[in-house]
């Protein structure tokens, strides 16, 4: 039996909301042309803290991709 991707999740680091949601519709826009549909996506705030500061902020975009 042939081996087939179908499904797959990429995790990507951004530094701001509105990359994040750039990196989103990147994605939507490139699903067609390469082949896949974007089966969930999210994105999610993350702050590091150090001695209750916070020291650095971060979105995590996670996107599903399924192929038929």
């Amino acid at each position: 039996m042939e081996e087939m991707l179908i499904k797959q999740t990429d995790e990507i680091m951004v530094s701001t909301e509105e990359e994040a949601a750039a990196l989103i519709q990147s994605f939507k826009d490139k699903a067609g042309s390469e082949g896949y549909e974007i089966a969930n996506y999210s994105s999610t705030h993350k702050e590091k803290k150090s001695k209750g500061e916070v020291i650095d902020e971060y979105y995590i975009v996670k996107i599903t991709k399924k192929w038929c």
